[in-house]
């Protein structure tokens, strides 16, 4: 297999289809595009990133299966090693993993918008704005509903890192960047999220890059 993503510092979707190939344990290749470089334009009309219309991430599994979306890249590696990998065994708790994964990957879209991933900086505290503000709440009581319902067994959302700490760890990555409030029990969820030995690896290769894209290295106004 073959994972094309975009820059650790700042790609949150190349970020979760990479902890994904990383969780199902199956060897891949990495290969990572500098975003919106002088050949970002020209590299992103190759024939490998034609199905994604040029976006990123994008896995090839040999030279006719390809998966481009996130989250279709979890539910296809979980396809290939075992849902368990992924998802919680229980009914109950699997159902609202998989609720909580899809509201991520298609909601959030101010926190998205104001506060994009920079995993390389820590801007000062400012408070957010009231719509990033309703969202962070939301975060947070979905996070305590999954801890306080399935978390007993263990240090993530549904007790083993899975697919929902894998579309919420961006988000986590978000809050220390721009110092925003969050609960005092989401701290410790959230340290065992950056302190997982794939996001380390990650955070790792995010501070080795050399690119730069001024625009997220801006505080918000």
């Amino acid at each position: 297999m073959k994972l094309i993503i975009g820059n650790k510092a700042y790609s949150s979707w190349s970020l979760r289809g990479w902890l994904a190939c990383k969780q199902s344990g199956l060897p891949f290749e990495e290969v990572v595009v500098p975003l919106y470089d002088a050949d970002w334009d020209k590299r992103r009309e190759g024939d490998e990133f034609a199905p994604s219309s040029g976006k990123v991430p994008i896995l090839w599994d040999g030279d006719d299966v390809v998966v481009w979306d996130s989250l279709a890249i979890v539910e296809y590696l979980a396809d290939k090693v075992g849902r368990d990998t992924f998802w919680p065994a229980d009914d109950a708790a699997r159902a609202m993993a998989r609720s909580m994964a899809a509201e991520m990957h298609s909601g959030f879209a101010n926190l998205r918008r104001k506060h994009s991933m920079n995993i390389r900086q820590t801007f000062p505290a400012k408070s957010p704005d009231e719509d990033v503000r309703a969202e962070l709440q939301r975060i947070m009581e979905l996070w305590a509903q999954a801890r306080a319902r399935f978390g007993g067994g263990g240090d993530f959302l549904f007790g083993e890192f899975g697919a929902a700490d894998i579309m919420f760890a961006p988000v986590v990555t978000r809050f220390v960047t721009y110092q925003l409030p969050v609960a005092r029990f989401a701290l410790p969820y959230m340290d065992a999220v950056l302190n997982h030995r794939f996001m380390q690896d990650w955070i790792a290769g995010a501070q080795e890059e050399e690119w730069v894209i001024e625009q997220y290295e801006q505080a918000p106004a």
